[in-house]
């Protein structure tokens, strides 16, 4: 594998970049800088890049283009063609793979072994698997009979909802924008993509992709810039925006949702959670501790599906405390080129405050810190960053604000349970609705408490394993509307049924 080659220092030479700026690429074309922000390295605290802010203007050129677009030739593509080319975005990908895992580290300070590992490789994988699912795409069809005996065809046809506004937040940036991209592009539809301000890099790697790979112009569209009150606003909100699909915070939801009521646009959340694992005295606790400390700590707990509630039944509660405590406190340190890495910084100075105000909380609340509670120090250039520490509470009720909260950080509360019923009534007791893990070696119990768990994704002895295809998303706070397979599929498309009276006669 050759050695990435994507830097700050050496990015004047893309073309997604000018005088060292990341660029918006609007029509096929990435455009001349005008205003900028900083993006900040979470690592060391120091300014790695400028970043071009999309205003209003920037806003309506790219939904006048994507429009234009959407009626233009890609209007006449058919599902195979739409699939070759998601195929040769895939490739194109592949190609480009440690310059994305370069520009994903950059930006978020992960370890590069993840990076290589899940983000980059996914990116291809979701062109890939929805290429496949567009070009083998069932549709309806129904031979009517009434009861005044006429006869008639109905069948359906998949067209594109519109113009999509693609809104992406900054954990896991590469493969949530190409998650709901790639579907977007298979059913046809035209996108704006607005990455988070704090993770600009691969989503410019993957406009140039895009121009690589010859998507017509203005079908993939990029529009850097903050959220409220500025490109995410004013993207969400526009009239000529068709369906939005967003992935991030639960109250940021709530306010794109009452910008969209006014058109009645369609739109697609993935939110917060409150995730919960179950973790019964009958489990293999090698696995449950394995796989604990796993949902809790990766990419320093900033993924929607990660575990901020463990419950434990009483039988083995001690047991498994000490143990996941232990794996907290042996958390490896390091450098994001080092591949043992296991602790990455928060995104920010202002999400590492937020998560260190909740660790402050729970000690308020009458929490017992277990491990960690506050912020490392390295003596090198790490101090300037955004680092805290991998933290186990305990000793709180399920009404405690760091039981019901989300946190978003490398942190979970233990609390221990009686019964079956008990561990599914507090697992259930929270605003969110998102995932929950059940560990358990009783095969009749996971199928009994598996389905009366309040969460879109239930996983039985593991946990962050997928198949593209299956449904994802979540309940209550955490989301509306599934994606995956032909669940993207159905929200990227509108469905058109055609009924053609079949006469007796020629």
């Amino acid at each position: 594998m050759r050695a990435a080659r994507w830097s700050p220092e050496l990015m004047a030479g893309q073309p997604g970049t000018e005088r060292g700026v990341l660029r918006h690429y609007v029509g096929g074309r990435f455009l001349p800088v005008d205003a900028t922000f900083p993006k900040i390295s979470p690592v060391t605290g120091r300014m790695i890049l400028e970043v071009a802010e999309g205003d209003e203007e920037t806003v309506d050129t790219a939904v006048s283009v994507a429009r234009r677009a959407l009626h233009g030739p890609w209007a006449r593509t058919s599902p195979d063609d739409r699939a070759a080319l998601l195929r040769r975005i895939a490739d194109e990908l592949e190609r480009r793979h440690e310059d994305l895992v370069a520009a994903e580290v950059a930006d978020t300070g992960k370890s590069v072994s993840q990076a290589r590992t899940l983000d980059v490789p996914r990116g291809a994988a979701n062109f890939r698997a929805f290429a496949d699912l567009i070009a083998g795409a069932p549709l309806e069809a129904f031979q009517t009979t009434t009861a005044d005996g006429r006869r008639a065809l109905n069948y359906a046809v998949r067209r594109p909802v519109g113009v999509v506004a693609v809104v992406v937040p900054w954990n896991l940036p590469l493969l949530l924008t190409t998650w709901k991209v790639a579907p977007a592009l298979a059913c046809g539809n035209t996108v704006i993509v607005k990455p988070s301000e704090e993770t600009p890099s691969s989503a410019t790697v993957l406009a140039e992709v895009m121009d690589r790979a010859s998507v017509p112009e203005g079908v993939f569209n990029l529009v850097h810039g903050h959220g409220p009150g500025a490109a995410g606003e004013l993207l969400t909100s526009h009239a000529g925006i068709d369906a939005i699909t967003f992935t991030g915070e639960s109250g940021t939801g709530s306010a794109i949702m009452r910008s969209a009521a006014a058109g009645l646009k369609a739109v697609s959340f993935e939110l917060g959670g409150k995730n919960a694992a179950l973790v019964f005295a009958d489990a293999d606790l090698d696995a449950a501790v394995a796989g604990t400390t796993r949902s809790v700590f990766t990419n320093g707990g900033q993924v929607c599906l990660c575990t901020e509630r463990v419950l434990v039944q009483r039988a083995v509660f001690a047991e498994f405390r000490d143990r996941l405590t232990d794996q907290a406190r042996q958390q490896r340190y390091g450098w994001p080129a080092d591949p043992h890495t296991q602790v990455i910084p928060m995104i920010s100075h202002g999400h590492r405050d937020k998560v260190l105000s909740y660790y402050h909380l729970a000690t308020q609340e009458g929490a017992t810190v277990l491990a960690g509670g506050g912020v490392p120090t390295f003596g090198d250039d790490r101090d300037g960053g955004a680092y805290i520490q991998p933290t186990v509470l305990a000793g709180l009720g399920s009404d405690a604000r760091v039981n019901r909260e989300e946190i978003f950080g490398p942190v979970c509360h233990l609390q221990p349970f009686d019964d079956e019923d008990e561990a599914v009534q507090t697992a259930n007791e929270s605003d969110y609705g998102l995932a929950a893990t059940v560990w358990t070696s009783d095969v009749h119990r996971a199928h009994r408490v598996a389905p009366r768990l309040e969460a879109g994704l239930v996983w039985v002895n593991s946990w962050f394993l997928r198949d593209l295809r299956s449904p994802f998303g979540g309940m209550k706070a955490s989301g509306i509307g599934r994606e995956g397979g032909r669940h993207s599929l159905d929200f990227y498309s509108e469905l058109t049924n055609v009924c053609v009276e079949l006469s007796e006669h020629g």
